[in-house]
């Protein structure tokens, strides 16, 4: 009989999202006059159209691939060039910032690229992730056996935990002990904190005295507004010969159904052999991607590109502006409901903190049954995030602003 990965029999019962589905479902089932009242700010998916620009682009690609002249079959796996280029040059050349062509690695999806940038890494490396965090940095560790069992709380075994609490602003400093790879979000999902200047400055210098690696998810960088929070890991001197940065275009140009997203790995970031000699990643990330993928379509390509374009960014700024003024509406009716709220500043998340003595879940089912509203439950990202819960912005504006009237009119205490 053939044998299976004992590794994901670890995993506690019901991943955070499929939990709060059957839960929603149960509701509706049950309720089904309330089904037409659910307002879902829970799960982080995108809910205006895709930007014009968007649009228009891949409609060409689409009657270019039906010319023989212009027709595409298998692209190379790590992105169309002019993608690429557009990206490096866009997103990090154009603000000084020292990124190669090649150095970009298209895929589709962050969490995807997220999870799969474990197979180039060893099994017996010590591991950091944020607590509470975003699911799937947990939960693809333990499937690769990089973790021991959980615990009653749910921490597994292995994983250096980092608590994010209001003392530190949701972003953690450095350990006291030495850790091989840390897996850092800012703007962070689901506490919507962003990290300093100062505080990721610690970090590139935690990482390069420690020969460790930092995966920098920088999905949401598009929502940040302060001046002092950087937009790239790069931004910080010495960051190239220790961090890897993801991002999407998921939440900035609506990509969530469409699915496009890209790594960024630098040539002078090296690991260690078993052997103990070091060698460089980027070849490795590399073969992967040629083996393991076939790439993005052409037309989902044309489509990102065109996020680089005048109208593209315009349009992108535009439905950034639409979600974070949501941000604001939600977070106000919280805050005048006496309930203390973190984030929805420089992310479109919204963490709230319940009142004492209650639960997440027992928050999630009390907002679902008496406001008709989905949330997520803090508790799913970690045992740091019992009692709170998250709000998703990304809704419509007649949606934000039925959700924040009824979250406001709640009887909290």
């Amino acid at each position: 009989m053939a044998s299976l990965n004992s590794h994901y029999l670890k995993l506690k019962a019901g991943y955070l999202f499929p939990e709060i589905s059957r839960r929603v479902t149960a509701f509706t089932q049950a309720n089904p006059e309330a089904a037409a009242r659910l307002i879902r700010c829970g799960i982080g998916d995108v809910t205006e159209p895709l930007p014009l620009a968007v649009r228009e682009a891949m409609h060409s690609a689409v009657d270019e691939l039906g010319t023989r002249e212009g027709f595409h079959g298998y692209g190379p796996e790590q992105g169309y060039e002019f993608l690429r280029k557009a990206i490096a040059e866009g997103d990090y050349r154009s603000k000084g910032l020292d990124v190669a062509d090649d150095e970009i690695f298209v895929s589709d999806g962050s969490k995807c690229d997220c999870a799969n940038i474990l197979d180039v890494f060893g099994p017996d490396n010590r591991i950091a992730v944020m607590d509470p965090v975003y699911p799937v940095y947990v939960d693809t560790n333990v499937m690769a056996g990089h973790t021991g069992a959980a615990d009653d709380s749910g921490a597994y075994g292995g994983l250096l935990y980092l608590p994010c609490t209001p003392e530190n602003g949701f972003m953690p400093g450095v350990p006291s002990e030495k850790v091989d790879i840390i897996y850092l979000c800012s703007p962070n999902n689901p506490t919507g904190a962003a990290a300093t200047r100062a505080r990721l400055e610690e970090w590139v210098a935690y990482a390069l005295e420690n020969d460790a690696i930092i995966l920098f998810d920088a999905a949401y960088e598009a929502y940040i507004t302060e001046a002092n929070v950087p937009h790239s890991i790069y931004e910080i001197p010495g960051a190239r010969k220790c961090a890897i940065e993801f991002r999407s275009f998921s939440k900035n140009g609506g990509f969530t159904g469409v699915r496009c997203a890209f790594t960024v790995v630098p040539k002078e970031l090296e690991c260690r052999t078993d052997t103990g000699e070091k060698r460089p990643l980027h070849p490795l990330w590399n073969r992967r991607f040629s083996t393991k993928f076939n790439g993005v379509s052409y037309v989902t390509q044309r489509g990102a590109a065109a996020l680089y374009s005048d109208e593209g960014r315009a349009e992108v700024s535009a439905l950034v502006t639409n979600y974070m003024e949501n941000a604001r509406i939600l977070r106000e009716a919280v805050s005048r409901a006496g309930l203390t709220v973190y984030g929805g500043v420089n992310a479109p998340y919204i963490w709230v903190k319940g009142p004492q003595g209650a639960t997440s879940w027992e928050l999630f089912d009390k907002i679902l049954n008496e406001a008709n509203i989905v949330i997520t439950p803090g508790s799913g990202f970690g045992s740091a995030g019992e009692g709170y819960f998250r709000i998703s912005a990304f809704n419509s504006r007649a949606k934000a602003e039925e959700a924040a009237r009824r979250l406001e009119a709640l009887a909290w205490s």
